[in-house]
């Protein structure tokens, strides 16, 4: 209502809800312009976000370009602090680190700009993705930014073009979202594999180590407690490497940001091997 009167403005209200990705299609067809933002229904964009992407995306190699994220809702809860340093290691860790090399492997769909012309050569594969015969319905982000990047283009991201997204703030819808993602991740992943011989060999190393981190930590966790329920003994070379690995990283963060905030993330650590891996686990199980 407020914005239907705006001639600069074109609001489509599709009959049904049909998800993300044919609403996201629907726009994209019916759009004009040679950039293509995609923002989520709760995030807030800063004022100068749409022009620092636009001025990244003047290189006609880069077909998708990514802000940063951060939690509107930080101050909620414990759990909301934690996503948003979540967030920041995420964007400027593992997206900063992949940019570097030409390649992020997942725009985010809170703030995410694409190059229109590409999009609309890829947007049949997009819309007709199929896994085990059955039409996709998560993961339209990462799967999008996998087109992108087999189409020939690069993907980049943009630090200081923040976004703010609402986080979950109970454990029980963010335990539900990281299923998700989970499940996301396993399936593109294995579709991102045929790409790496074509990129920079970080990508592959990058690759390798988010499929066997969590699979090695896994591993220390069990044979922790096998050795705890065979011998009664407490496992302390594991634990005290889990927790050197944690207070290591944690602090190299909060020096590198000057905030102590990031000591905090060190109770990440239990949240991750006592509800993340066995959730990931499960969502392999279930892919």
């Amino acid at each position: 209502e407020a914005y239907a009167r705006n001639p600069m403005f074109n609001i489509i209200l599709l009959p049904d809800n049909v998800g993300k990705r044919k609403a996201q299609i629907a726009a994209i067809r019916r759009s004009y312009g040679d950039l293509v933002l995609n923002v989520d229904s709760d995030t807030i964009l800063a004022s100068d976000v749409i022009a620092k992407l636009a001025l990244k995306m003047r290189n006609p190699t880069i077909g998708a370009a990514m802000g940063q994220l951060t939690a509107s809702n930080r101050s909620d809860t414990w759990l909301t602090r934690m996503i948003d340093m979540e967030y920041w290691l995420a964007c400027n860790e593992e997206r900063a680190a992949q940019a570097r090399f030409g390649a992020v492997m997942c725009c985010c769909g809170p703030c995410a700009m694409y190059r229109r012309s590409a999009l609309l050569l890829l947007l049949d594969k997009y819309e007709s993705q199929f896994f085990r015969g059955k039409p996709s319905d998560f993961g339209e982000d990462r799967h999008l930014t996998i087109l992108m990047l087999k189409a020939g283009l690069q993907t980049e991201y943009v630090p200081d073009a923040i976004a703010s997204t609402v986080v979950p703030d109970r454990l029980g819808p963010y335990l539900r979202q990281q299923l998700r993602w989970a499940r996301s991740t396993f399936r593109d992943t294995l579709l991102a594999l045929r790409l790496l011989p074509g990129l920079d060999r970080f990508l592959t190393l990058d690759v390798i180590g988010q499929n066997l981190g969590p699979l090695l930590l896994a591993l220390s966790v069990l044979t922790g407690l096998a050795q705890f329920a065979l011998t009664a003994t407490v496992p302390w070379w594991t634990v005290l490497m889990i927790a050197s690995m944690t207070i290591i990283r944690c602090s190299v963060v909060a020096i590198r940001t000057r905030q102590l905030r990031f000591l905090g993330f060190s109770l990440h650590t239990f949240i991750n091997i006592l509800l993340l891996l066995p959730l990931k686990a499960y969502a392999l199980c279930t892919l």
